[in-house]
């Protein structure tokens, strides 16, 4: 593993664990252990459209969070409900059929994850599909599945795998 991504860009790293037991916002932790189904200790309401080993985590770019923050909106890492928040890594290159080395676990994106009126009171006048995929493409956050389980802890490295398709 590498510092740096071919691009020659800064080391990627997780910023941000968060979990709940049930619904947002999902709070800090240190470390969590992944498997297939998701984070220990991570919980969702719905699980009709949250969960499951298609959507065992939620990520979600600092840099976005940032440039919301900066918009106006009222956003900190697991206020959206996502599980890793991740700085350093070109969002715009995190999409479905990437996957991603999270520290020694091992993730596919599986889709862009659509926002919900729960997660309403973050942004300004409830406008919550300012990251939705559909209207503003590259500020959604990703669902992914776990290809390898293991621990994730603050500070761990991101990087793109290398079985990505392009």
């Amino acid at each position: 593993m590498t510092d740096r991504e071919p691009t020659g860009g800064p080391a990627a790293r997780i910023v941000g664990l968060q979990r709940s037991d049930g619904g947002v916002p999902k709070l800090p932790v240190d470390s969590a252990a992944v498997m297939v189904n998701g984070m220990s200790g991570d919980r969702q309401r719905n699980r009709r459209f949250h969960g499951g080993p298609q959507r065992a985590l939620c990520l979600y770019s600092q840099e976005r969070i940032d440039a919301l923050v900066a918009e106006g909106h009222l956003l900190a890492p697991g206020v959206v409900g996502e599980n890793v928040t991740i700085v350093g890594l070109p969002w715009e290159q995190v999409r479905p059929g990437r996957r991603l080395a999270l520290g020694e676990v091992e993730v596919e994106v599986t889709s862009y994850t659509a926002p919900c009126e729960n997660i309403a009171a973050a942004f300004l006048d409830g406008r919550f599909v300012r990251i939705s995929q559909k209207l503003h493409p590259g500020w959604s956050r990703v669902y992914v599945r776990v290809l390898r389980e293991g621990t994730l802890h603050l500070g761990d490295a991101v990087r793109f795998h290398e079985a990505s398709t392009p």
